[in-house]
């Protein structure tokens, strides 16, 4: 019996513990810019618009970002239906990005995440994409680009006096999460 009592005991204690170590996370601030090449001319989208939710636990976290496609500003109204229309934003309003990084118990400035981002209808994958990350109390400001591609999401070059944007629409992330 007091075998027993002491494993119940030894066994709350771990659940404690492991509960203890995790931690959830909500993204305060946020601003995506995708950018887009043309011979022509260049164009940034911007959104402040991302909500984003996570977790970490056993030394990874788990993040769920959401953002509306319409959310997207490149200071051209006919610029960005355009965009609407081209990504499929009436069909699949939601660019919704997933993230696992490593829980970081070091200083280490750059981490890896693995992403997995739906958006007009398709998925893609992203491994070890490089990140860069400052804590400060129970913020930590993460920053990186995402290197994605017109290709990845099946989406044609929408093209302007015949010659069509670049491939490469690159990502650039800048993300406040905080500690809950």
């Amino acid at each position: 019996m007091h075998r027993m009592v002491r494993s119940a005991i030894l066994l709350c204690g771990l659940v404690a513990t492991a509960t203890a170590a995790d931690s959830q996370w909500v993204l305060q601030q946020s601003t995506l810019t995708y950018h887009v090449s043309h011979p022509l001319h260049q164009v940034d989208g911007v959104s402040h618009t991302a909500r984003g939710k996570g977790v970490c636990h056993a030394g990874q976290c788990d993040l769920l970002i959401a953002v509306p496609v319409k959310s997207f500003d490149s200071g051209d109204s006919n610029r960005d239906l355009h965009m609407l229309q081209v990504t499929r934003g009436a069909e699949f309003p939601l660019v919704t990005v997933r993230l696992r990084l490593p829980e970081e118990a070091s200083s280490a400035a750059t981490i890896s995440a693995d992403l997995e981002i739906e958006f007009a209808g398709q998925t893609a994958h992203y491994k070890q994409v490089p990140f860069q990350h400052v804590t400060q109390g129970k913020d930590v400001k993460i920053t990186g680009t995402i290197p994605a591609t017109l290709s990845d999401f099946k989406i044609d070059p929408p093209s302007l006096l015949t010659f069509p944007v670049k491939n490469e629409i690159p990502v650039k992330v800048e993300m406040t999460w905080r500690q809950m």
